[in-house]
């Protein structure tokens, strides 16, 4: 369990780079909903080399840290405990330091995803598509496994990534197609499309939208809306973007962190749209 909630404690996001992450305004803004003063979250610039000495020097008053890039994996070692969700993946986003000292890492990512669907009305399909084959990729396709009752087409850009992909598949226990990249307009037509890719790489797809689209959860939050997402809203579809994963994997960072349940979801995703918009 986290240090009692009174406590003043200390919190911050990880990665390399880190200017741009919208990790601080999230928890900040559920500290201030929860009444936390006492509470600060930070950024830090590090990278794995110096990963290992950045978490050795952490204190007493540490509750937590957010892990991004490329952090995920290079922490597991370092770690006491590691979640069943986290491990699936070889990847944790989120550490807990707990009162007797011992360091669990675990990954709100793939929960993030369920939950986002979820707010969406999304809580089954029967297939999917998903574009992309990075780290990104491997959670979605965790996040499918709780919900997919079908086959995933994973549109990769090489053998590689399509061997990749399909080794998740087998990890994850989920059945995993894969095709080219040349082929990604076919993706259009899933019940469910999850987009992982970086920004640009789906523009080229907007002009294949059809003409009655179903779900697109797109994680990119910043530029917003993609050109493949303004175009699928316009045709009436369902939309969840990467600012609704942001804020529901911190939820859950801010609830293991800090031990109050809920954390507070429309205070969180309010200060995220408020810090977008004053880009």
């Amino acid at each position: 369990m986290p240090a009692r909630a009174t406590d003043a404690r200390r919190a911050a996001v990880l990665g390399s780079p880190i200017t741009h992450s919208l990790s601080p305004v999230l928890h900040r803004a559920a500290y201030r909903e929860l009444g936390l003063g006492d509470w600060t979250y930070d950024r830090f610039e590090v990278d794995e080399e110096a990963l290992p000495a950045f978490v050795e020097g952490l204190g007493p008053e540490w509750a937590g840290l957010s892990l991004t890039m490329p952090l995920k994996r290079a922490v597991m070692p370092l770690l006491d405990e590691i979640s069943e969700t986290a491990a699936s993946v070889e990847a944790v986003n989120t550490v807990v330091f707990t009162e007797d000292g011992r360091r669990v890492g675990d990954n709100t990512d793939i929960p993030g995803m369920v939950a986002a669907l979820r707010e969406r009305g999304i809580e089954q399909v029967d297939s999917a598509a998903v574009l992309g084959a990075g780290a990104t990729a491997s959670s979605a396709l965790a996040a499918l496994a709780r919900i997919c009752t079908g086959e995933v087409v994973a549109y990769v850009r090489s053998r590689e990534r399509a061997a990749e992909m399909r080794q998740w598949g087998e990890r994850l226990e989920i059945e995993v197609r894969t095709e080219d990249w040349a082929d990604a307009e076919r993706a259009l037509r899933a019940p469910l499309v999850i987009a992982t890719t970086p920004a640009g790489t789906t523009d080229a797809l907007a002009a294949a939208v059809p003409g009655r689209p179903t779900t697109l959860f797109d994680v990119l939050y910043d530029p917003w809306p993609t050109d493949l997402a303004a175009r699928w809203s316009a045709y009436g579809g369902a939309v969840v973007g990467g600012l609704d994963l942001l804020v529901h994997q911190a939820v859950l960072q801010v609830e293991r962190m800090t031990g109050r349940h809920p954390a507070p979801v429309d205070a969180m995703r309010k200060a995220g749209e408020h810090a977008l918009a004053s880009r």
